[in-house]
């Protein structure tokens, strides 16, 4: 069952599928050691990473378990960064949040806006009852986006990544439908 990964739009943003012509943007973005130092995997050094991403992005949809999105600023069309929905399990009706943005975009709230209409799609669209995220316990940026968003912190991953050699925890957060809270973010639809 295919997963049509969707177009959405808020104040500030659009989300919109990944096509070929992001590759460059996306491998600035997954290259950077300052953005991913959280991230549970190390830095891009190949470029043809971001064209294996790519095709990991169709065949997510293509799969139907999950969909992740470009997120493009409206003023100026510029690259913010991705968000998206992994592991999403119709049965269960649950998925796995994640985003990355680049550093330049970082405390504008484009996080905050990107997850929160994606989780709208989510929880309408997709009918999902849950959503899970993670954040390494030293991201306390992400944690707050999540925080934001109505997620409740449920426990602690300890030592659940070693990323170059450096051991870290993660926190889990869970987000119910019963307890999301649509308007609950400025600047969104």
């Amino acid at each position: 069952m295919t997963l049509p990964t969707p177009v959405l739009h808020t104040d500030r943003l659009r989300l919109r599928p990944f096509t070929d012509a992001d590759a460059d943007s996306l491998f600035a973005l997954h290259s950077s050691s300052h953005v991913l130092r959280y991230w549970d995997s190390p830095p891009w050094i190949d470029p043809a990473r971001a064209q294996r991403f790519l095709a990991n992005c169709r065949t997510l949809e293509d799969e139907g378990t999950g969909a992740r999105v470009v997120v493009d600023r409206l003023s100026d069309g510029a690259f913010v960064g991705w968000c998206g929905l992994s592991d999403w399990n119709p049965e269960y009706r649950s998925a796995s949040l994640g985003y990355v943005l680049g550093d330049a975009m970082w405390g504008h709230g484009y996080a905050t806006e990107a997850a929160h209409a994606l989780l709208r799609w989510a929880f309408d669209t997709l009918d999902l009852n849950r959503v899970q995220a993670e954040a390494d316990t030293r991201n306390e940026a992400s944690a707050r986006v999540l925080e934001k968003l109505g997620f409740v912190r449920e426990g602690t991953l300890r030592e659940d990544c070693v990323v170059n050699g450096v051991v870290s925890d993660s926190w889990v957060y869970g987000l119910l439908k019963r307890e999301w809270q649509p308007s609950a973010v400025r600047g969104t639809r």
